[in-house]
């Protein structure tokens, strides 16, 4: 397919999670390595990203994408028929990365990036897209929701009000008895330093307003059973030779200042 018919209506922000998954699998391949990601590379015009963003937050991205992966892996290696619904999917290659054949996969999207991600990505034998405004539910009823079933949803509450997060969560809970939920926050102050990194890519109408600071009042607000709170970076802290050292001070320092989370709830 020409890069022109591939790229036609896909909006930059669309591009961001891709253009650092390419980054860091080309530089950190041993720590992170995203095949489906790097055979798009030709195609993704990433001269604008690139110029306007940092090494730490590509780390960010990817940072936050492996810990949810691994939470994934984990969930499915207990529960052999299962769900994983990814909501707000947008060019995700999760499914790619955790290479599944068992479970049900369902991404869900609005129309527009439902029909960019059946181009870009295409659509595997058990993964469902489904089209519809997430906050609306009707894709639920495309789920077999007696199966133990996980929620990701990445990179996508920070855009929306806390009270209208706070109620998707109550409303899931009550619709999916055998659910559990993965999602990413910041708190208030690294709410803010990511707003002024999406403002410096171009993108000044993608403004962030949900923050996280303390989990546990979240749990106890939602009535959901708090499983976990993981930051970011330990890994890559670890295992990311080469890392400029500014990098290294702000993952550091994000993972000790909690402004950089992964929640994991339990409905029941």
């Amino acid at each position: 397919m020409s890069t022109e018919i591939l790229l036609n209506g896909v909006e930059n922000t669309l591009y961001i999670p891709l253009v650092a998954r390419i980054y860091v699998s080309e530089k950190f391949p041993e720590f992170f390595y995203d095949e489906k990601a790097l055979s798009l590379k030709q195609h993704i015009p990433t001269d604008n990203i690139k110029d306007n963003t940092t090494e730490y937050f590509h780390m960010a991205s990817v940072c936050r994408q492996q810990t949810i992966d691994k939470k994934i892996i984990k969930f499915l290696e207990e529960n052999n028929q299962s769900n994983v619904v990814f909501l707000g999917a947008g060019l995700e290659t999760a499914y790619n990365r955790i290479n599944n054949t068992e479970s049900n996969f369902y991404q869900v999207d609005l129309p527009d990036v439902i029909d960019i991600r059946k181009r870009v990505l295409g659509n595997a034998d058990n993964e469902k897209l489904i089209s519809g405004d997430m906050f609306a539910f009707d894709w639920i009823k495309e789920i077999d929701t007696s199966l133990p079933t996980m929620i990701v949803v990445s990179g996508v509450y920070q855009y929306f009000d806390e009270s209208k997060v706070i109620e998707m969560i109550k409303k899931m809970k009550s619709l999916i008895s055998k659910g559990e939920l993965i999602f990413d926050a910041t708190n208030s102050t690294g709410l803010k330093l990511a707003n002024k990194y999406v403002r410096k890519t171009g993108n000044t109408d993608a403004k962030m307003y949900f923050s996280v600071d303390d989990p546990k009042t979240l749990a106890n607000i939602t009535n959901t059973k708090l499983m976990d709170v993981d930051g970011f970076f330990d890994g890559a802290l670890k295992h990311c030779d080469g890392l400029k050292l500014k990098t290294r001070i702000y993952m550091y320092f994000a993972d000790k200042l909690h402004r950089t989370l992964v929640i994991h709830l339990k409905f029941n």
